[in-house]
């Protein structure tokens, strides 16, 4: 047992940390009083794939620890624990294996939290078992509260109330494929033949079930270990229902990644059958392990978001940016909404532009270059500078750094150049291609002090020729990723100052912003590309989203609007600022979402940007769908036309 200094000592530590956080003062005392210390050294294993649950689980003290699973052969990092992540908690409750094996990745201290005090806290204290239930991380460790401005916003994210409805995990399908043959038997079965059914299908549970499908019973690889290896008496000639548990526990198809753990939390069990309507008296469709959480979190942002930080190659990368896109079918399957979706890729893509960048730092130092005294910005531009970049398309993307004093200045230019071609050749290596008009930060053009991007602006601003309003319809739309965010702000207040001054510069913007009509012809059919590699395609970017972006952006810089956000968000807010304009303005920014949407799942689909649809390919519904959203194009055309007198300007 600790010391009372000691237990006070562990209580001071674990209330900054969730679950611990979510307790009263008392029951986390209980809990820091049976608290022991333990020395891990680098390397070794805590715990191991199919070990038996011990009576406690861990919290890292100092330290990293590894949570590893096998799959197909290869050692998969599902998550990497530090200061104040939990793991070992779901077999410890369920009182059954380890899915995954745990190894201190460095020396570390961990804390041993005792079972039989936890369980009183759960059972008093919903909030807690609810946390658990919610899934984070791997089902083995439990995400942290942010301590490290610099490694992650996951908490952040997590708990972004202005755009997700629904924290990420909770809204997770497990996706049982109900096509797939169920691996069962029937009562008739001996052990056996059940082993052997299970060898010959290489599967970890097998279902007994009647005639008509229904699950009587289930068998896991633990009870043949505890019912029969360990048995004194010969019992695999013994029929099925002698070693099955029974009755099952059930569930509805796709229940959420947390009611499927709160379900076997409660129940205290590691495998649910998934029914047809969720009850036994249903045929089965499949079952749902322990296993297939932790596979589907191995996939969810927080995870995804603590590999980026932790890789130690650019492959790393790419793969974990090819998980992303596996999110984001899965949630566009789910129809979690667009706005959702886009700020958990902007996150996921904005930490890996901040790795890549760790990495051009490295490598730079490496060569001898040390990095210039001076504040500097990496800004994306376009979709990915609107949080809008779903999918990997090209790279958009530029660099602000500090005016240097004239002996820096050489120095600053080269070295911020080496910067910017190793962060996008790294962005290259990850899936994202060259910008075919090379507006990228590896271009020097585009790498630059803030004094040259003012002169940049103001140029554009004062003489818009089509040229300049081309380059503002990329460059309105930056934002910050890397740096000093201050250089962004600086430099938005000054384009606000200039369009200030040059009232025309809007009216032009706006006359832009309209060359792309609503795309439907006089026969009410899709506008498709005449000839080239497209014909007969819809260009969905170009003629149905650009219109409603270009709106957006000019909208938003009459506005003033400071902030760096999407497309609907930048709808939301001037719905929100002028009455005159909420109606349809709402309706631009649902418009904008149902466009990204479809372009979203057909580019994924087709294993593209979804730029260019053949209209064929869509149903009744999306046709209809996607037509509505022409006559809110058209609408926003006719209120672009009135507020800046467009019949006026040649």
């Amino acid at each position: 047992m600790a010391s009372d200094t000691i237990a006070l000592d562990v209580y001071n530590f674990l209330k900054r940390f969730p679950p611990f956080d979510l307790m009263e003062e008392q029951e986390l005392l209980n809990i820091a009083s049976g608290v022991r210390m333990k020395y891990v050294a680098a390397q070794e294993a805590i715990l191991r794939k199919g070990d038996e649950p011990l009576d406690y689980f861990f919290v890292v003290h100092k330290g990293s620890i590894l949570i590893t699973e096998n799959q197909d052969g290869e050692d998969v990092l599902i998550d990497q624990c530090d200061e104040g992540d939990i793991f070992g908690v779901r077999a410890s409750i369920a009182q059954d294996e380890y899915i995954a094996d745990a190894v201190a990745e460095e020396e570390s201290l961990l804390y041993t939290i005792p079972m039989a005090q936890f369980n009183e806290v759960m059972a008093a204290n919903p909030r807690v078992a609810l946390f658990l239930a919610a899934g984070f991380a791997s089902g083995l460790s439990i995400l942290k509260s942010d301590q490290d401005d610099n490694v992650i916003n996951v908490r952040r994210l997590l708990n972004q109330k202005d755009h997700f409805t629904s924290q990420p995990l909770e809204i997770d399908t497990l996706q049982i494929d109900s096509q797939k043959k169920i691996i069962d038997c029937s009562p008739q079965h001996t052990v056996r033949e059940a082993a052997k059914i299970m060898s010959i299908f290489n599967v970890g549970s097998i279902l007994i079930t009647n005639e008509q499908k229904h699950p009587l019973g289930i068998i896991t690889d633990s009870d043949f270990r505890r019912k029969v290896v360990a048995a004194e008496e010969i019992i695999k000639d013994k029929l099925v229902t002698s070693i099955m548990s029974s009755p099952v526990k059930t569930i509805r198809p796709e229940l959420s990644v947390a009611e499927v753990m709160l379900k076997m939390i409660s129940s205290r069990v590691t495998h649910l059958v998934v029914t047809e309507d969720g009850t036994p008296s249903s045929p089965a469709l499949g079952v749902a392990s322990q296993r297939d959480v932790l596979i589907a979190q191995g996939n969810n942002p927080s995870v995804l978001l603590k590999q980026i930080i932790k890789a130690k190659e650019v492959s790393q990368l790419a793969r974990i940016r090819t998980q992303a896109e596996s999110l984001v079918e899965s949630y566009l399957h789910q129809e979690v909404g667009v706005p959702f979706i886009s700020n958990i890729i902007t996150e996921i893509n904005d930490v890996l532009i901040q790795k890549a960048n760790t990495f051009a730092i490295e490598k730079l130092k490496e060569q001898g270059l040390e990095l210039p005294k001076l504040k500097y910005c990496w800004i994306s531009l376009g979709s990915e500078g609107r949080r809008e970049q779903l999918l990997r398309t090209d790279q958009d993307n530029a660099l602000i750094y500090e005016d240097p004093s004239e002996s820096e200045a050489a120095y600053a230019k080269s070295y911020f150049l080496k910067m910017s071609r190793e962060i996008t050749n790294t962005l290259l290596e990850v899936g994202f291609v060259k910008c075919p008009a090379d507006m990228m930060a590896s271009n020097p053009k585009w790498c630059q002090p803030i004094s040259q991007w003012k002169k940049y602006f103001q140029d554009w601003i004062r003489q818009p020729d089509p040229q300049s309003v081309m380059h503002t319809t990329i460059f309105f739309d930056f934002r910050p990723i890397i740096g000093e965010e201050t250089l962004a702000h600086e430099l938005k207040e000054f384009i606000f100052q200039e369009i200030d001054k040059n009232e025309l510069f809007l009216s032009l913007l706006a006359k832009n912003a309209l060359q792309n009509p609503p795309p439907l012809s006089f026969f009410r059919s899709f506008i498709v590309e005449k000839g080239g590699t497209h014909k007969n395609e819809f260009d969905i970017k170009a003629r149905a989203m650009m219109p409603l972006a270009d709106a957006a952006r000019v909208l938003a810089y009459s506005f003033k609007i400071k902030s760096y956000g999407s497309t609907f968000e930048r709808f939301e807010e001037i719905a929100r600022l002028d009455k005159n304009l909420t109606s349809i303005c709402e309706a631009a920014a649902m418009a904008y979402e149902i466009l990204l949407r479809q372009r979203a799942i057909y580019g994924l689909k087709n294993k593209n940007s979804g730029r260019y649809i053949n209209p064929e390919h869509f149903n009744k519904l999306e046709r209809q769908t996607i037509r509505s959203t022409f006559k809110t194009i058209d609408k926003i055309h006719q209120i672009l036309e009135v507020r800046y007198r467009l019949n006026f300007i040649r």
